[in-house]
């Protein structure tokens, strides 16, 4: 069957978007709100994909393909009266769920491969493109990298408790995700699949032009106050307290001075008593 986009979405395929799809088209600017019905993967398919691979589906992504076989969902904005696409939300399907770095990236013989281009350190348990590791791609993440479903020091058989959800950036370094498909899922969703999410999990970030669209949408996440703490960095805030700092002299504090200056105040009280003394001896003389 033919996949069909979708622009009303039934009750089972809301729950399916977490009721993003909502909150999307009541979005200023979001011009148009599209999802790619699929249908479910057979069993039997998901079994052949097992055994052609040697490893076993993790429960709940064996789950998800048993409810739609892959996952598109897409969303554009209003620039000049033209839509523009601009989020985009994808799981491959379990055909497409495809294995890396067995093959040559090339045609030519004796082409490179990815294992032939990563480096040999071990560090924190990164995942490797050679035997130690077997890793699929779930999220072609339009280009910017690749999502990936990791089995780490990978066997034939291996259960699907020690898989890992990892984000392979253009530059093939490795950044960890989350343990489990489903938690990816949900971060999938709830970044409304704004360009470059992943990169908001990598030490550099997402680009300068991606958390403009990050300012104007959102993510809907945990990490929300993070958020708005990193899109104030980018309001110039003028504080003139600390702008000046540096150029403001140290105020001197001046103490309320008397009518008169305590000298000449001493002198005039010593003047008044000897005029006392004075005028109390010419009384004593009279």
């Amino acid at each position: 069957m033919e996949e069909k986009p979708s622009t009303s979405i039934k009750p089972y395929q809301d729950k399916l978007t977490l009721g993003v799809t909502r909150i999307l088209e009541t979005s200023p600017g979001v011009a148009e709100v599209t999802f790619v019905e699929k249908e479910p993967a057979e069993r039997h398919t998901i079994i052949s994909w097992e055994q052609k691979n040697s490893c076993i589906l993790p429960e709940d992504l064996k789950n998800f393909y048993l409810m739609t076989n892959g996952f598109q969902m897409s969303w554009s904005v209003k620039t000049n009266d033209n839509p523009m696409p601009l989020g985009s939300m994808v799981i491959n399907s379990i055909a497409n769920l495809c294995r890396l770095g067995g093959s040559s990236m090339y045609t030519l013989p004796n082409a490179p491969t990815l294992a032939d281009l990563e480096d040999d350190t071990d560090e924190e348990g990164k995942p490797h493109f050679d035997s130690r590791s077997l890793i699929f791609e779930l999220d072609p993440c339009n280009g910017n990298g690749k999502v990936c479903l990791v089995y780490k020091q990978a066997k034939p058989g291996r259960a699907e408790k020690n898989t890992e959800i990892w984000f392979l950036d253009r530059a093939l370094y490795w950044h960890f995700l989350t343990k489990t498909f489903t938690a990816y899922y949900r971060l999938l969703i709830t970044h409304l699949g704004l360009p470059q999410w992943q990169y908001a999990f990598t030490s550099y970030g997402v680009s300068p032009q991606a958390k403009q669209w990050f300012n104007m949408y959102k993510p809907i996440t945990i990490n929300t106050a993070l958020l708005s703490e990193e899109a104030d960095c980018f309001v110039n805030k003028l504080d003139p307290n600390k702008v000046f700092k540096s150029k403001n002299k140290t105020p001197v504090i001046k103490k309320k001075s008397p009518s008169q200056p305590a000298g000449s105040q001493k002198s005039h009280t010593s003047m008044t008593s000897s005029k006392t003394s004075s005028l109390a001896g010419n009384s004593s003389r009279k």
